[in-house]
């Protein structure tokens, strides 16, 4: 895995940890630097400024395209995984659409439950099909 894929399942990391422990994600970000020796990469950083600065456009788009689930029932770490999939796909230039949906959907695999990757790609991939006419 390469230092971007480190770097976002490290930010995955702090996404859940805020989520579950309902603390802001900058929080949960402090609590790492300051009682872990953990190295946080700066794409780490991007992503959590980047899910912060556009989290209620997210949240909104999720709720919208989550059909069946609302933001309260859905699972914690799904929930970090669409948020930080969301905003590679919507809001993250260098990323290409395709590649943010697929690193979602393996990160789902890898840390969440089975019905988790079929579920996340299916917002994901409505959304990025939606991309061009949603106004960001």
């Amino acid at each position: 895995m390469g230092s971007r894929g480190r770097a976002r399942r490290r930010a995955l990391e702090i996404l859940f940890e805020a989520e579950h422990r309902s603390v802001p994600p900058l929080e949960a970000l402090q609590r790492r630097r300051d009682y872990t020796e953990q190295t946080i990469n700066p794409y780490t950083t991007s992503i959590l400024d980047g899910v912060i600065t556009h989290q209620d456009q997210i949240d909104e788009l999720l709720a919208q395209y989550a059909h069946g689930w609302t933001m309260e029932r859905m699972l914690p770490m799904d929930k970090s995984i669409l948020r930080l999939g969301a905003w590679e796909l919507l809001f993250n230039e260098d990323m290409p659409d395709g590649a943010a949906v697929n690193e979602a959907v393996n990160m789902a695999r890898e840390y969440s439950n089975d019905d988790s990757p079929t579920y996340i790609n299916g917002v994901l991939g409505r959304l990025q099909e939606l991309k061009p006419t949603l106004f960001l």
